[in-house]
């Protein structure tokens, strides 16, 4: 889903739940930090299909390119997790435009829309780990509605759209180094929900949309410890899964919620390691705003034994030292962004 040949600017645009960010990169490998920026947004506008929020939606992202005072209107967009489905297939092995075909005659049994009423889009990914005689490939599928909507939406404000991704796909993108050859699980814990994607050779190999996210965790503590919502938020960003602050009341009222994503995560790894013999996980890497909260990526480290890293935003991308504190404060947010302007094809 893309149109990149030819464009020399563009910006990332990501279109999330709280917020509308974009981020601006010139050049080539590492690409230079141009600009970046956000807009805070209703969530409901976000989540919502009514014509009155699209609005609201457009408006919030023609005052965010107004303020960072954007110079090109080319712009590659994330597609929410939520509203595209990914996944790894076998396939004969077949010359490219066989392939391609090939595909398409298959896809009905292989995405839960109707292909007349969907894009698709595939890469091959190599060998299948399974079948030698097979091919293996990632396929992604948006609803066309969804896909159109969102450009008459972005063209309604000047913008034009040269690409659509999956959000966990751009994410990983940002987060880990061109050319590792093991796998890496990235962990992007939103306010909803939350994006795993495994990668290997610079490649998505398994993405899950988890329905536990920050506000899971953040009513969980309000139940259990009877407090409000608010309270409930601070609490949770303050003292985490620490043992030894408030007695343990914090951890104690989170951990049943923290386990349920746990549970999730081991799905995947055991579900990797097993399709790809001899493969094992060698890095975890926590991003979102969630990836904050005390003493969790070391519960997560301690919980699977794999190494744990805090994901960097700006991992792939030159900039300044004297910028170094400043972008690394806002780095939990910007992955996605970060990693549709690092496309290159």
């Amino acid at each position: 889903m893309s149109l990149l040949s030819g464009v020399s600017a563009f910006f990332g645009l990501d279109i999330g739940t709280t917020a509308v960010r974009l981020v601006e990169l010139r050049g080539s490998y590492p690409k230079t930090l141009v600009k970046y920026a956000f807009i805070p947004i209703d969530s409901k506008i976000a989540m919502s299909d009514s014509k009155a929020d699209q609005q609201k939606l457009a408006q919030a992202i023609r005052e965010l390119c107004s303020q960072a005072r954007m110079t090109t209107e080319n712009v590659a967009v994330g597609i929410p997790s939520g509203r595209v489905f990914t996944t790894v297939v076998d396939i004969d092995r077949l010359s490219p435009s066989e392939l391609s075909r090939s595909i398409n005659y298959q896809a009905d049994s292989l995405i839960p829309t109707p292909l007349a009423e969907s894009k698709i889009d595939w890469s091959l990914l190599g060998d299948s780990p399974t079948d030698k005689a097979k091919a293996e490939i990632l396929l992604s599928s948006v609803p066309n509605k969804f896909v159109e909507e969102r450009l008459d939406l972005l063209e309604s404000v000047g913008l034009n759209v040269i690409s659509f991704e999956p959000d966990n796909l751009a994410l990983a993108r940002a987060m880990v180094a061109p050319g590792v050859a093991t796998p890496q699980l990235v962990l992007d814990i939103g306010s909803k929900g939350t994006d795993l994607v495994i990668t290997m050779n610079d490649a998505a190999h398994l993405t899950r949309a988890i329905p536990t996210g920050a506000e899971a965790i953040i009513r969980s503590a309000a139940q259990n410890l009877n407090i409000d919502d608010k309270q409930a938020e601070q609490f949770v960003f303050k003292f985490g899964l620490s043992k030894d602050k408030v007695e343990g009341q914090v951890y104690q009222a989170i951990i049943s919620t923290i386990d349920l994503l746990t549970t999730e995560i081991e799905k995947s790894i055991k579900f990797f390691e097993t399709r790809y013999q001899g493969q094992k996980i060698d890095r975890i890497i926590v991003t979102g705003g969630a990836s904050a909260m005390p003493e969790f990526p070391l519960y997560i480290a301690n919980k699977f034994g794999i190494n744990v890293e805090i994901g960097n935003a700006w991992h792939n991308v030159s900039f300044g030292a004297a910028r170094q504190n400043e972008l690394l404060a806002v780095s939990n947010h910007f992955g996605v962004a970060a990693g549709l302007a690092e496309r290159t094809e």
